[in-house]
């Protein structure tokens, strides 16, 4: 299977290619201009020359001589004057056969070339070469007699041009080959060291960018190899790499803090367990002893060990199903709905009356809906009444009122010390005044979970003349006010 390259690899090779790619356009498009410049200086030269007609009446004349010395003897008049540009000329006659001064270079024309000789026709623009084997553009056009600047119609008369002719006007284009291939090679070697300084760069650019993405990848191999969730990512700057650190930062912490709590939890759990586990094992010894022994307990003494153990099993398996309670935190959102509260509260409150049978009980509920989990906040709402019965004195007055989604709860009991306020809602923490009545410790953490569920709040302290006052508050609307809202709209 072929190996993937790596992200910094594939970003380096991006920036690179891009960078050649628009050095290699650029490169281009320059030299095709220089080009296009100079080949259209050429082009401009050859269309601006045209032969003084002397010069072409003396070319006719001399067509076929052996030398220029041979024809300045016969006084067939001065040679070419010598053109700075480079340009040169010759002339095609009517049948066909091309007229040059002396040892002229020599272009041959085509077919169409010839017949602008006889014919005429628009100019022949070409690139050739000449029989020396040089590169030429050549521009090929009718000849129309015209005179020189000094001259006149006079001078056309003249030197009369014997037949129609055609004149081959042409100029050299190594030169210009020969810059365009400098240029060329100048602007190769700019790509190529602009596409190796764009590959520095993006490699440069790759680790400075993937840098803050190698320390969270380090700390995801890192925890995913050690467990460790205290590990930090430095957060640099607004960007989506910051807010990626962040969100590691903030799900470490979270993962941290649910661990911290389940190990706090299962070490509570089996520091409780120890204690009704001994009483259980150490009651069963008895027993099992007496049966082995042949010592065989006495009725009253049996009896009270089987009450004793199943005291501890009913402890045992309050103090679960409390833990079971805590462990459904995480599938409260799934069993959320609508609830009216205030039936919930109306329920806790019989089982309350059944458990505390001295108690008075003062109820108010007015109606009120939440949205969450019913069987989560039936559970808070039995274990706040719970406490006030466990707490109330005989014949004490338990007040239950809910009101605007606001249910309070005040006993008669010895109310809870200021320093111990604070922790009444953790874990398996049990007052002093209460570690000698039945319990886990759990209730209390029960109700405040549930309540943050629903989105709401939960308060224990002191009422004013004694007493303990729980006060739940859950947000929700009165029944039925879905229903006016929605008349008053329609």
């Amino acid at each position: 299977m072929r190996r993937r390259r790596s992200l910094r690899a594939r970003l380096t090779l991006v920036i690179a290619a891009a960078v050649a790619v628009a050095v290699a356009l650029s490169a281009a498009v320059c030299w095709f201009l220089i080009h296009d410049r100079m080949q259209g200086q050429i082009r401009d030269s050859l269309g601006e020359f045209n032969p003084r007609v002397e010069q072409v009446a003396f070319t006719l004349a001399q067509c076929g001589a052996d030398s220029d010395q041979e024809s300045l003897e016969q006084g067939a008049g001065p040679p070419h004057p010598w053109d700075p540009s480079g340009r040169s000329w010759e002339i095609i006659r009517a049948d066909g056969s091309v007229c040059v001064w002396g040892s002229s270079d020599e272009v041959v024309p085509t077919p169409e070339e010839r017949a602008l000789a006889v014919s005429g026709g628009d100019p022949v623009l070409r690139d050739a070469v000449t029989k020396n084997g040089s590169s030429v553009l050549a521009l090929t056009k009718k000849y129309v007699p015209q005179p020189s600047p000094r001259g006149g119609p006079e001078e056309v008369r003249q030197f009369p041009v014997p037949e129609p002719v055609a004149v081959t006007v042409f100029r050299s284009t190594e030169e210009m080959s020969g810059t365009l291939r400098i240029l060329a090679l100048i602007l190769g070697s700019v790509a190529v060291v602009g596409v190796l300084g764009a590959a520095l760069a993006g490699l440069w650019l790759a680790r400075a960018a993937l840098r803050p993405v190698e320390r969270l990848t380090s700390a995801v191999e890192h925890v995913a190899r050690t467990e460790d969730l205290a590990i930090r990512i430095p957060v640099e700057g607004t960007d989506e790499i910051a807010r990626l650190s962040r969100s590691f930062n903030t799900m470490t912490a979270a993962l941290s803090s649910s661990q911290e709590r389940q190990r706090r939890l299962v070490s509570d759990a089996g520091h409780e367990l120890r204690t009704p586990l001994t009483s259980l094992r150490t009651n069963i010894d008895l027993m099992l002893r007496s049966e082995n022994t042949g010592r065989a307990l006495e009725p009253e003494s049996k009896r009270r060990l089987l009450i004793n153990v199943k005291e501890q099993f009913e402890e045992m398996s309050s103090l679960i199903g409390d833990l079971l309670e805590l462990s459904r935190s995480a599938e409260t959102g799934e069993h959320s709905t609508d609830i009216d509260f205030h039936d919930l509260v109306s329920a806790a409150v019989n089982r309350a009356r059944r458990r505390g049978p001295g108690l008075e009980f003062q109820v108010d509920l007015q109606p009120w809906q939440v949205h969450g989990d019913a069987r989560g906040l039936q559970r808070a709402a039995v274990n706040v009444l719970d406490n006030a019965v466990k707490f109330s004195p005989p014949g004490g007055l338990v007040a239950v009122r809910l009101a605007n989604g606001v249910l309070t709860v005040r006993d008669q009991g010895p109310g809870i010390p200021e320093d111990e306020l604070p922790h009444v809602f953790e874990r398996f923490w049990r007052s002093s005044s209460a570690r000698s009545l039945p319990g886990s410790g759990l209730g209390l953490s029960i109700v405040a979970q549930a309540v943050r569920d629903a989105g709401g709040e939960v308060r224990l302290g002191n009422a004013p003349g004694g007493g303990t006052l729980a006060t739940i508050s859950l947000p929700g609307t009165p029944p039925g006010a879905e229903a006016k809202d929605e008349v008053a709209v329609s």
